[in-house]
């Protein structure tokens, strides 16, 4: 009987040993945004991203979904994967601004003649400088989705020159560019957390507000605003970003398939992304809002009168940034 109780706190013993490594060769990721879970980033997070990295992990990785601002706007949850106590975002790439100041390039007015050339300058050259920029702030990028491109909501009316934003109270991301881009239009750009622009267009805190179709639908804008206007001043890219210094504690098998996921998550959410544009566009029609769509002539216009914004952050972007975004035109 010694010996089998022997034998029996042998194998206890070197079965609990292996636990600690077993546990620690286990990962989480809670992964958070502020859109809700009809909109693209959401679906393709979890039909593709999570889906991904889960069964080709072998269940070694976990990931965790919070949609809805559940976790903090945009900025709150980039400082959590920052701080590390979330591992990764898909917030908009504008708000990086507020981290690097170079990220403002993307936001420059009508910077992409269309998606094709800004997908170009994220999956090239560009999006690789910028990428790199992140990396001392402790954020490292996957990959670039896309929320679209942004368009005008108000009550006043529709939207067809610049003169029609004259004095229009409009609430903006905290992004210096988006700002001056409105100044030059005539209207108050007032920025303000995307998880308050709701009550705040409901309270008539402020008068319009600007956003991809599928965030003006899916955030039910619609319900509090009466005009849409297709502008498209800027196009939206978003960023999956992930704590430096958690993917570096990962195995490299394990990294090299976040890294996988990422990309099949950026392809897959980028064609939904195109998708909802058009279907959610006529559900905007359907519920209500009379929506207008500005002619060559009359985009021209909006194109020159923003023109001053590029002198204006030509220095504090660098030359060479906005002629690399510019470049993706050719």
């Amino acid at each position: 009987m010694k010996k089998v109780f022997g034998v029996l706190f042998l194998a206890f013993f070197l079965v609990s040993l292996g636990l600690p490594a077993m546990a620690a060769d286990t990962y989480k990721i809670k992964l958070a945004y502020v859109v809700p879970e009809t909109q693209s980033t959401h679906i393709a997070a979890k039909e593709v991203f999570k889906k991904y990295v889960e069964e080709k992990s072998g269940g070694r990785i976990t990931v965790e979904l919070y949609p809805n601002g559940q976790l903090g706007g945009d900025r709150q949850a980039i400082e959590a994967v920052q701080l590390g106590t979330i591992q990764m975002t898909i917030p908009a790439a504008a708000v990086l601004s507020g981290f690097e100041p170079k990220f403002q390039v993307f936001d420059l007015p009508f910077l992409f003649k269309d998606k094709k050339a800004a997908y170009k300058a994220l999956d090239g050259e560009l999006g690789e400088k910028l990428n790199a920029m992140l990396i001392p702030l402790g954020l490292r990028n996957l990959a670039y989705g896309e929320n679209g491109y942004r368009h005008i909501t108000n009550n006043r009316g529709p939207i067809k020159t610049p003169a029609d934003l004259k004095g229009l109270k409009i609430r903006t991301m905290e992004n210096p560019v988006h700002m001056a881009t409105f100044r030059r239009l005539g209207a108050n750009p007032t920025p303000m957390s995307f998880g308050e622009l709701y009550t705040a267009l409901q309270q008539k805190t402020v008068d319009a507000q600007e956003n991809p179709i599928p965030l003006i639908y899916t955030t039910k804008f619609y319900e509090v605003q009466k005009y849409c206007s297709l502008t498209g001043h800027v196009y939206a890219a978003t960023v999956v970003l992930i704590n430096d210094a958690f993917f570096n504690k990962l195995p490299k098998d394990l990294q090299k398939i976040v890294v996988e996921g990422a990309k099949k998550y950026r392809e897959e959410q980028r064609k939904m992304a195109t998708k909802q544009d058009m279907e959610m566009l006529a559900q905007l029609k359907k519920a209500g809002m009379q929506v207008n769509e500005l002619t060559p002539a009359e985009k021209k216009a909006f194109i020159q009168a923003t023109l001053p914004v590029y002198d204006e952050f030509k220095d504090k972007l660098g030359a060479d940034l906005v002629e690399l975004a510019k470049k993706a035109n050719n």
